[in-house]
């Protein structure tokens, strides 16, 4: 049989399985009797099967920064996460309130610049972001939407609390692994589902594609949507295909499409095509040699145009990379405030700016205490975790933060919560956080289908799959 009972200190930080006398939490109980049931052989021969079914689905993310050989199949933890319906339902409405707020800055920011105006965010923090984008200076976006998708990273701290660690609003992935986590371990371990009603994740792809009509350009009675995808290259490259096959739409490339009067064409052997949504997932500078990027061939040439000219709609919108930059974050509840005269639902992670000079001598004072993010990073690259880092890596990350302080911010360390993971046949304390996703169309939606990572280096509170992270199944239980 496989041990289940922790071997570290659950009150040292929160245990999502385990409360702090080491039993299992009411909503866990039945998952761990279900697993104390089955034989240790047994569940590893399962945990074989479900690891040749992903490789075979192709369930694989990239990592550049490897030389020896990038493409990688994302690791699954059989042991599901469990939000409860009360936490679910305080996530959902907070995370709703968020992205109404980051919307609503995003049309601010590019029409009549109110919030800052009246000073509530200095402008030049806006104005020197890397993802402010002038050309869409006073273009209407289609239903005044922008951020179409999105994705909110939380995680819990010590005391048990939903904390937001970023936003993302330009081409957020993981979606992906949250469908196919979900079938392989209802394949693999169907028991672990009796007497739990779990809210079901496989209608995300159909809500999405509502989602993507909802705001296709006024006139098109049957909005043709496609997915452009910068190829088969690209670390989400599977998302791709997967959420264009679950759609039922299709997966094109730049090559595909042509721009003609300034409307979009879809290549077929029938002849042009017109397009009328583009779900992207390639990055503002790519998509329109003649506007951003002149070399790239990731791009439409006159995409531009098109969508300046309200005949096609981009999801997200260009530009929407202002709202989820690092530097932006800490203003997040100051939007809440000021769009939406409420208060936030959920708590930021407390945040330096490094553009400040006193927050940046404090910031330099206490590198080997706290985390230092570069703004325009991700995947956990160009971050130092103070506490964990060398003293040479401390003084190479403030030699840059001196010369580049609008590039970086700095957070306390946070206990983030862990949950038993098996890891090499053993169960042991590894970090999480979670990853719900938002639709905005008609409303804000947040489905119950949520992207838990895990962080399977001993020690680490790095989740990303870049840096060695995982995946778990997360269940949302109905009310």
């Amino acid at each position: 049989m496989l041990d289940l009972q922790p071997h570290y200190a659950v009150a040292a930080h929160y245990d999502e399985l385990y409360d702090a006398a080491g039993a299992p939490r009411p909503h866990y109980a039945k998952v761990a009797a279900s697993l104390a049931r089955i034989d240790r052989d047994e569940i590893l021969a399962r945990v074989q099967a479900i690891n040749t079914a992903l490789l075979q689905r192709g369930v694989t993310f990239t990592v550049y920064a490897d030389s020896a050989g990038t493409e990688r199949v994302f690791p699954f933890d059989i042991i599901p996460r469990i939000i409860t319906p009360s936490e679910w339902s305080r996530i959902e409405r907070g995370i709703q309130q968020r992205v109404r707020a980051i919307n609503a800055f995003l049309y601010d920011v590019y029409h009549s610049e109110r919030i800052l105006r009246e000073g509530r965010i200095p402008r030049e923090m806006v104005y020197s972001s890397k993802n402010y984008n002038r050309e869409m200076i006073d273009v209407d976006v289609p239903r005044d939407v922008y951020i179409h998708v999105s994705g909110i990273d939380l995680i819990r701290d010590e005391q048990g609390e939903f904390l937001v660690l970023e936003d993302n609003c330009r081409t957020p992935s993981g979606i992906s692994y949250v469908l196919e986590n979900r079938d392989v371990l209802k394949r693999g371990f169907s028991d672990l589902f009796r007497n739990y009603a779990v809210c079901p994740v496989d209608d995300y792809p159909s809500r999405l594609l509502d989602v993507l009509r909802y705001v296709a350009p006024p006139g098109s009675a049957q909005p043709s949507v496609v997915v452009l995808t910068p190829g088969i290259y690209n670390s989400a490259y599977f998302e791709h295909t997967l959420l264009a096959r679950r759609m039922g739409i299709e997966l094109v490339e730049a090559r595909d499409l042509i721009v003609v009067d300034n409307s979009v064409f879809l290549k077929t052997t029938r002849g042009l095509e017109r397009v009328d949504v583009i779900y992207r997932r390639v990055d503002d500078d790519y998509l329109d040699p003649l506007y951003f990027m002149p070399d790239s061939s990731l791009g439409v040439t006159g995409l531009m145009d098109a969508y300046r000219a309200g005949n096609v709609t981009i999801a997200n919108a260009i530009g929407a990379g202002v709202g989820d930059d690092k530097a932006i974050y800490r203003f997040v509840p100051e939007m809440i405030r000021f769009y939406l005269d409420e208060e936030p639902l959920l708590r930021n992670v407390p945040t330096y700016d490094c553009t400040e000079p006193a927050q940046l001598q404090h910031v330099l004072a206490n590198l080997d205490k706290l985390v230092v993010k570069n703004t325009n990073a991700s995947g956990g690259y160009g971050m130092l975790m103070g506490p964990y880092a060398t003293v040479e890596e401390r003084e190479r990350f403030r030699e840059t933060v001196i010369a580049a302080p609008r590039d970086f911010i700095a957070q306390p360390v946070v206990q983030i919560s862990s949950s038993p993971t098996l890891v090499d046949g053993s169960m042991v304390a590894r970090r999480v956080d979670l990853r719900p996703f938002a639709l905005y169309g008609r409303s804000v939606e947040v489905p119950p289908a949520a992207l838990t990572r895990v962080a399977l280096r001993e020690g680490s509170l790095v989740v990303n799959s870049s840096q060695g992270g995982g995946s778990k199944d997360t269940w949302v239980l109905q009310s």
